[in-house]
């Protein structure tokens, strides 16, 4: 091939030293090069051209354009449409010509500056040698659990369950394959009613850890090729989550809510896209595979890079409140009853608040989960439901109680805020009448105070305010202390509003 090149044109490797003129020097340690015209990375597509305005062109794209320029007057096709639009076909880059490279800083030929950071991969470290993980720093299950007990009330299963299960994960991850016997996965099942705290439980877990977290909803999961997001869209939520590094992505928690949505649908004759097939395609996911996943865009597109993930030490956690499936158990236990004295009865089962605990592999086959999808799950634990006493704590001992919360933000009034435990039980109360879990003791929060924090403002005088279970069954006003005053008078059944005025 004879060299044509034109002097307006200068492509040539750049060296280290001279490519630091054209791209930040931080970025370029931290991120790989992407190649402007084929979305690859650096580690695939093998050295780039840096060419002005941060824009880097693989060796196969620059060759590839140049064999196809060298076949024509390319002095004169900026003026030659017929040309271009052979070029383009040729080259099979639609709507790529060439264009002067000084038309790149004189603001004619705007390519947005190269590929943002969001689309680019991290460089792997030099350390990717060594274990990203010190087996010596991993914390046992108890101090793990320990740890869970300071924001999560109750659920001492399931909580003992996941902190088993996470270190014998990390322990895997953190030795890898030091001799012949190799440690399978341990993925997990959340079961239980809504509000019992699933996704608080794995949220607070990845904090504990410092470990990349992404929390996806299988509801917008369908099969490839139908609207809706792809199977690898989750891996692609981790990703970004870890900075798009994909080491520490190797290395992260999955959790999967609602996950009894993709259930099979039943009674259906038409194509089940977000059931069945959702499962069939998270087998591999689940079990360790490479995937191909999209960065910085939720789906694959020729204008996005892929980075290859190997999901093999990724922990998935997968949550739902499977309704209906007490029904399933109850119906199986009740075959077992019997007639006679001692005998167990058909209702023994039917107000059972835990019934979720006594569910087994063959319930959830029928509840529409396939054998093989269960079977990459092991690890099946189920949240109790909330009680009274329970939610009571719920309001005042985590470290981040909302009791606390709304008790902070009059603090920043200088307000003391303060609540009976008659007033916590009606609160408790009227959650369970709800039948929603812990979210409903916000909403009714919410609502009883939303009086005060509107008046409350308005008056220096106030020093304290005590909410009590009167107020909250609305047949009185809150406890109101005036600053200087040693006696707490207790206001006739007005608003607050109306109390602040006399």
């Amino acid at each position: 091939m004879t060299d044509n090149r034109n002097d307006d044109f200068d492509f040539r490797e750049v060296t280290d030293d001279e490519s630091v003129d054209i791209k930040d020097e931080d970025n370029k340690q931290e991120f790989e090069d992407v190649c402007f015209v084929c979305r690859r990375p650096e580690s695939k597509a093998g050295k780039m051209f840096h060419l002005p305005n941060n824009i880097s062109i693989c060796n196969d794209c620059m060759h590839k354009t140049m064999d196809t320029v060298s076949q024509f007057d390319y002095q004169n096709m900026l003026n030659n449409p017929n040309l271009m639009n052979e070029l383009n076909k040729q080259t099979g880059m639609p709507n790529m010509g060439f264009f002067n490279m000084g038309d790149l800083t004189n603001g004619n030929f705007n390519m947005g500056g190269g590929i943002p950071n969001s689309q680019k991969i991290k460089k792997k470290s030099e350390k990717s040698s060594k274990a990203a993980i010190d087996i010596k720093n991993i914390p046992a299950p108890h101090k793990i659990k320990a740890k869970l007990d300071e924001y999560v009330i109750g659920q001492d299963q399931a909580k003992k369950v996941m902190s088993v299960a996470v270190y014998n994960h990390y322990k895997r991850v953190a030795t890898d394959t030091m001799d012949e016997i190799e440690i399978e996965k341990s993925n997990i099942l959340l079961l239980g009613p809504t509000g019992s705290g699933k996704t608080y439980l794995v949220k607070t877990l990845a904090k504990l850890l410092d470990v990349p977290l992404a929390i996806a909803d299988a509801t917008s999961l369908t099969e490839a090729g139908y609207i809706g997001d792809d199977i690898e869209s989750v891996v692609s939520k981790l990703l970004a989550a870890a900075g798009n590094d994909v080491e520490k992505t190797e290395h992260g928690i999955i959790f999967i809510d609602e996950i009894d949505k993709i259930a099979k649908k039943k009674n259906t004759t038409s194509r089940d896209v977000s059931g069945e097939s959702v499962q069939q395609g998270m087998l591999k996911l689940l079990e360790g595979s490479n995937v191909e996943v999209p960065v910085g865009a939720g789906s694959k597109n020729a204008m996005v890079p892929l980075a290859t993930v190997n999901t093999r030490n990724i922990l998935f956690i997968c949550g739902g409140a499977f309704p209906d499936l007490e029904d399933i158990i109850t119906q199986r236990l009740n075959k077992q009853t019997s007639i006679g004295f001692d005998a167990d009865l058909k209702d023994k089962y039917e107000d059972d608040p835990n019934i979720l605990s006594k569910v087994t592999v063959d319930d959830l086959k029928k509840f529409g989960m396939i054998p093989e999808f269960l079977g990459r799950l092991p690890i099946i634990c189920s949240l109790q439901a909330l009680t009274k006493d329970m939610l009571v704590k719920i309001l005042k001992e985590p470290k981040n109680a909302i009791l606390k919360q709304y008790q902070k933000l009059l603090a920043l009034d200088e307000v003391d805020l303060l609540f009976d435990d008659t007033a916590l039980e009606a609160i408790a109360e009227k959650a369970l009448e709800k039948d929603t879990g812990a979210r409903a003791l916000r909403a009714i929060i919410e609502e009883f105070m939303l009086d005060i924090m509107y008046e409350i403002p308005k008056d220096d005088n106030i020093g304290r305010v005590t909410i009590t279970r009167d107020y909250i069954e609305g047949k009185a006003s809150p406890l109101i202390e005036i600053r200087g005053e040693s006696v707490q008078p207790r206001l006739p059944q007005l608003n607050v509003e109306q109390a602040t005025n006399t």
